[in-house]
């Protein structure tokens, strides 16, 4: 590969996505330069094909467990975040990853070290499967009331929308495809303190946090900062081990 300066990239998103958060992380830690291409959230499905993505041949997202019909169909269609880079097209956090790795491997996103490696990996795996879901089922199933700034502002800036006149119905929308009961909710809500748990003792055991950051800290810190739009959520976050990550990687804006 040629001067840094002659990677450059175009990376499609929707507004306020943890999951396309950690995709920018990465370009940043790569220092590869690229452009970003917001798609209107609710249509990206459809502009992301048309953009020569080829979508997912399965599903690749499980809300308790299976996929229902509607989130299938999204899946299919494409999702974002969505990389075109180096004359390839890539989808999803963690074929991005992998991909960024073989194209300039340094700094790199993976430890060297075999067992270190293994661990991220494992991490990454979970902040990408588990805890990104619960974040979005969280905030998605919350009042825009109880979010900061209803949700027109925060670690990731505003969410789904800019405008804040559309973001009650996409909100609305978004919801019936991550669909949660109020018994779900209150699960989920339950199962927050665990999930940081989790968290916390990785960052203990240096698979996070460390002094060299790692793909699963970019997998991770996003769902953080979409679970901080609630109040009591982002004082338990703050409380903890995983509150430094937080800060560290996608601190409150000015």
């Amino acid at each position: 590969m040629g001067a840094r300066a002659e990677v450059n990239g175009t990376l499609y998103v929707i507004t306020g996505s943890h999951a396309c958060r950690t995709s920018t992380l990465m370009l940043e830690h790569k220092r590869i330069p690229y452009r970003r291409i917001v798609l209107p959230t609710g249509l990206h499905p459809m502009l992301v094909r048309a953009s020569g993505f080829p979508g997912h041949r399965t599903p690749i997202r499980t809300v308790d467990g299976s996929t229902h019909r509607e989130l299938a169909l999204l899946d299919r269609m494409g999702t974002v975040p969505a990389l075109r880079l180096a004359g390839e097209r890539v989808q999803t956090n963690r074929a991005i990853a992998r991909f960024l790795d073989r194209l300039m491997p340094e700094p790199a996103l993976f430890p060297s070290d075999e067992q270190h490696r293994l661990d991220v990996e494992e991490a990454e795996s979970w902040g990408d499967d588990v805890l990104q879901m619960a974040a979005r089922r969280t905030i998605l199933a919350t009042d825009l009331d109880d979010l900061h700034e209803r949700a027109g502002d925060g670690r990731l800036g505003p969410l789904l929308t800019r405008a804040n006149w559309l973001r009650p119905q996409l909100a609305r929308t978004a919801s019936r495809s991550f669909r949660a009961s109020a018994a779900e909710q209150q699960r989920l809500l339950e199962s927050i303190p665990g999930l940081l748990d989790r968290i916390d003792a990785w960052i203990e055991r240096g698979t996070l946090g460390g002094e060299q950051l790692n793909v699963a800290d970019f997998t991770i810190a996003p769902s953080l900062a979409l679970l901080s739009y609630r109040a009591d959520l982002s004082s338990e976050i703050a409380a903890r081990a995983a509150g430094v990550l937080l800060d560290r990687l996608l601190p409150e804006p000015a």
